[in-house]
């Protein structure tokens, strides 16, 4: 049920036939986790919180740097230094204190992966590393939960939502692909944000995106992004989606 606050908060998401009071109801009881409170995870909490998510768990090890500020609008210039998952927790429950926030200040890795997404209804990647992605992949698949992927660099975004786990157990032909069927391997001349640079407003694009992907998920509205991949081109304005294939010989998700 919900109370005054709430029906009049998420009217305009309830006058949705995609949504309604049902989807709505789905959005309150699940489970969203963020991995990485950064560019993307900013704004994707931001929105997750607004859209009333009931349970937001933030994983993050790092602090607030000024250098922060031009794309990850949850924080102020008064936040330098402090951990990011405290100070977003303080802002997501300004914005909607109907929502649980929970903090983990830690680097997820393979040794603590499926502890830290325990619980999880799905999971939002926003990492700029490519061991904490294969991570969190791995953890999805293992626990069959949504993982729902964004990545930005320069001018350019990429997001992907992963279903291998939630098909594991279908026939090897009606399988979804996982994160690293794109991307067996980190590639050796990997750059960071930090090496090449980030348009701020980019991040914006991208982790609004990976909100909406996650609305669209929990609540079943509208065609899932599970077997495609949707790449931004900021600089020149164009979009395109692709499709994904599942690599049999995956390491993570493949038939051995």
């Amino acid at each position: 049920m919900f109370n005054a606050d709430e029906r009049e908060r998420y009217a305009r998401h309830i006058l949705l036939k995609e949504i309604g009071g049902p989807g709505q109801q789905r959005l309150k009881a699940a489970t969203a986790v963020l991995v990485g409170a950064g560019g993307l995870g900013a704004p994707a909490a931001l929105y997750l919180a607004a859209a009333g998510v009931g349970r937001l768990r933030l994983i993050d090890h790092d602090t607030v740097a000024l250098s922060n500020l031009q794309r990850q609008i949850i924080y102020n210039a008064s936040d330098a230094g402090a951990p990011k998952v405290e100070q977003a927790r303080a802002a997501l429950h300004a914005l909607n204190p109907n929502v649980v926030i929970e903090t983990r200040r830690e680097r997820l890795s393979d040794a603590n992966a499926s502890t830290l997404l325990d619980g999880a209804n799905i999971v939002l990647d926003g990492t700029d590393d490519f061991s904490t992605r294969f991570a969190v992949n791995a953890a999805c698949h293992a626990l069959g939960v949504t993982l729902v992927s964004g990545a930005v660099g320069r001018w350019d975004g990429q997001l992907a939502t992963f279903k291998s786990g939630a098909t594991k157990q279908l026939p090897p032909q009606q399988r979804l692909p996982c994160y690293r069927c794109l991307v067996p391997d980190a590639p050796p001349d990997a750059e960071t944000c930090a090496q090449v640079g980030i348009v701020g407003a980019l991040t914006g694009v991208i982790g609004s995106m990976m909100a909406l992907e996650a609305i669209k998920e929990i609540t079943g509205a509208g065609e899932s992004l599970a077997g495609r991949l949707f790449i931004f081109d900021g600089l020149n304005a164009t979009a395109r989606t692709i499709a994904l294939k599942r690599d049999p010989s995956c390491a993570v998700c493949g038939d051995a």
